[in-house]
């Protein structure tokens, strides 16, 4: 809490005259070299890696709380969104001083890996400097991964899907988890798409978090079973139909940030809503790079109950099964 507020005071002296060069940013105890700010991440709206960096400064208090403590799997576009990134997980050991680091055993390789946990602004910017637009944390914290902080149903479109579609179907799920007695909050995926959180408070395994978040999708994929789907394979899954991911209550799973940018020509941002913005009309493109210091200026953190008291399990299954 400290070095967060420290990096705050510090943010605001820093944040000028970013758009070109390279740049030294003293943040407290610690020195961040960034290069190539004139780079243009985002050609078709002429936004630059110093724009890119310039955003997140401004928005650090807000988005800070949701990184510290978490391993990010980092997803990197060096030469912006219109090269293909690429995902890095293990480190290499190879970070400043005042980057910290977790080791922790990857299941899938059989081998520890390396993550970057984000705890600073001065690591926010080394993560941007190297390239990451968008901001990737786990679940779960440091020090208790296997226990995470939230559960998470992903609304992830096809082609065909509108996003007035995709708003019917969060609506559903809402009802859904008020029947069983769930608080929910729900944020623009910064693509196409809307997440739907559950606040948790660490009480719970992954295992039994998924669990309830399947049979949640369940019941809204038997309501809207015409263009919703549980099937991951994308061969496999019908191409006008919204998938309901549950699966992205994993250990190690990642999902983009609220209030993270994200590479997609538009620079929108992943953004909390309150549910009565939710209805027909509404889009991701309204909330972008330019407009989301204002916006939440204005609202307020409205997602911070995802860390807050968390629900009971036995309750709501009961709840849902009456």
């Amino acid at each position: 809490m400290k070095d967060q507020k420290e990096d705050k005071r510090n943010s605001a002296k820093k944040d000028a005259d970013l758009l070109t060069g390279e740049k030294i940013f003293v943040l407290g105890k610690s020195k961040v070299k960034v290069t190539h700010l004139e780079k243009i991440f985002f050609p078709e709206d002429s936004i630059s890696k110093g724009d890119m960096i310039k955003y997140y400064m401004s928005m650090s208090e807000y988005i800070l709380p949701y990184l510290t403590g978490r391993p990010q799997s980092l997803f990197r576009n060096p030469d912006g969104i219109n090269v293909k990134g690429f995902f890095q997980k293990d480190t290499g050991g190879k970070v400043p001083s005042f980057v910290k680091s977790k080791n922790i055993f990857s299941e899938s390789t059989k081998k520890e890996v390396n993550y970057i946990v984000c705890d600073n602004l001065a690591t926010l910017i080394y993560l941007n400097n190297l390239g990451c637009i968008e901001i990737n944390p786990w679940h779960s914290t440091i020090k208790s991964l296997d226990n995470p902080d939230y559960m998470i149903i992903d609304l992830d479109p096809s082609e065909k899907n509108t996003f007035n579609e995709v708003i019917e179907v969060a609506l559903v799920v809402k009802k859904f988890l008020d029947i069983a007695g769930a608080p929910s909050f729900c944020k623009t995926s910064g693509s196409t798409g809307i997440h739907i959180y559950v606040p948790l408070e660490k009480k719970y395994k992954y295992r039994p978090v998924k669990e309830f978040a399947h049979k949640i999708c369940h019941l809204v994929n038997s309501q809207l079973g015409d263009f919703t789907t549980l099937e991951r394979n994308l061969e496999k899954r019908e191409s006008n139909h919204i998938y309901l991911d549950y699966l992205q209550n994993s250990k190690g799973q990642t999902i983009a940030s609220v209030y993270s940018l994200r590479p997609k020509t538009g620079a929108m941002v992943s953004t909390p809503l309150k549910w009565e913005e939710v209805k027909k009309g509404l889009t991701p493109q309204l909330f972008t790079i330019h407009n989301m210091k204002e916006r939440v200026t204005k609202t307020g953190d409205i997602f911070k109950g995802i860390l807050g008291k968390g629900i009971d399990l036995q309750k709501l299954h009961t709840r849902l099964d009456a």
